[in-house]
């Protein structure tokens, strides 16, 4: 499991354990049953207080993502094909936020947006087709 924390980004710590762990979950990086580093390793590992990863897995059990095994660890749960595509979908809501967010800065319009989501998204069939 690769965790990378930036202290240039914004965003707390522990959020950026728990989008990370979240991702390679949902991605499949890791599977279900799949046993996560201790709380104590993992802090050691990135440098962060136990506290700060105490938290992040404490919001991945909430989210349903992780379980817990008292004396045993933190372990990947199931994941539900419905609970994975909220999951995606929430994602897709907040690069949707963030693209509204970059246009209205730079001026573009909803057509010139939908204009260029709908060649990116041909290019990307195509590149599809290119594969096969």
């Amino acid at each position: 499991m690769k965790i990378l924390i930036s202290n240039a980004n914004n965003q707390p710590i522990y959020e950026q354990i728990y989008t990370q762990i979240r991702n390679q979950i949902l991605s499949g990086e890791l599977a279900p049953g799949q046993g996560l580093p201790s709380i104590r390793a993992l802090a050691k590992d990135l440098r962060v207080s136990v506290i700060t990863t105490k938290r992040a897995y404490e919001e991945l059990e909430k989210g349903g993502y992780v379980y817990t095994v008292p004396a045993k660890g933190s372990y990947v749960a199931q994941q539900s094909t419905q609970l994975v595509r909220e999951a995606y979908l929430t994602q897709i809501e907040e690069h949707i936020q963030e693209i509204l967010s970059l246009a209205a800065a730079c001026g573009l319009g909803e057509e010139e947006v939908l204009d260029l989501f709908r060649l990116l998204w041909r290019d990307q069939d195509t590149e599809k087709g290119d594969a096969l």
